[in-house]
C-alpha cells in the first residue's frame, strides 16, 4: 500500500526511532511492502520508516534506475534494520540530495565518501556491505532518518538549496552535477 510521505516541517520526522526487536512479524513484512510500494510510486531512491510515521530503525532504498537521479549507478535492492554506519578513510565529498519529505528541493551536502553499513535483513540475519559515491550518500541520508535528521541540517552553504526548476532551469535533475 502507498502511504503518505511525511513533509518538513512535521515534528514527527524530528523523532529518534526505536530499534526493531520483532523481525518474524506480520506488521514488519506488511511495513516492508507499504515502504517499497511508496519509494516506488515517488521515484525514490530510499525510505526510511519515520517518513511513513513508524519511529522503527528501518530503512529501504535502492534501483536498478531512478528517474529523480538518472546519472546515479545502480544500487542493490536493501531492506536495513536496526543500522549502524562506519566511515572508512574519512574522505567527505559533497553532492546534491533531495528528499521525498522535502519535495521539490534540493541541497548541496557533504557526506562521508566510503563507508560500511551493518544492520540486519527482514529476516533477522546480520550483514555488512561497503559503499562509496551516491550508494554510501543513500545510506547515510536514509539512516539520518531514524536519528530526525533531515539533509538540509546537513547543509553548510544554504546558497546551494533550492528548488530543482530553480536550481538547474536547463532541466533535468541534479544527480551528479557540480
Amino acid at each position: 500500500m502507498i502511504r503518505p510521505v511525511l513533509r518538513m516541517g512535521d515534528p514527527r520526522l524530528l523523532r529518534r526511532s526505536r530499534p526493531v526487536a520483532d523481525f518474524a512479524s506480520a506488521a514488519l513484512r506488511e511495513l516492508l511492502d507499504d515502504l517499497f510500494d511508496t519509494m516506488h510510486a515517488q521515484d525514490g531512491a530510499g525510505l526510511a520508516a519515520p517518513q511513513i510515521g513508524v519511529d522503527l530503525r528501518l530503512v529501504v532504498f535502492g534501483f536498478e534506475h531512478n528517474a529523480r537521479y538518472p546519472q546515479a549507478e545502480p544500487i542493490p535492492l536493501t531492506v536495513l534494520i536496526n543500522p549502524s554506519i562506519e566511515a572508512l578513510g574519512g574522505e567527505e565529498e559533497g553532492g546534491w540530495e533531495g528528499c521525498l519529505s522535502v519535495p521539490g528541493l534540493r541541497g548541496w551536502v557533504p557526506r562521508l565518501r566510503r563507508i560500511r553499513y551493518r544492520g540486519f535483513d527482514e529476516a533477522g540475519r546480520a550483514f555488512g556491505r561497503e559503499a562509496e559515491g551516491f550508494h554510501a550518500r543513500v545510506v547515510q541520508h536514509e539512516c539520518d532518518h531514524l536519528d530526525g535528521i533531515l539533509y538540509p541540517m546537513r547543509m553548510r552553504d544554504l546558497s546551494r538549496f533550492g528548488f530543482v526548476d530553480a536550481l538547474f532551469p536547463e532541466g533535468g535533475d541534479a544527480a551528479g552535477r557540480q
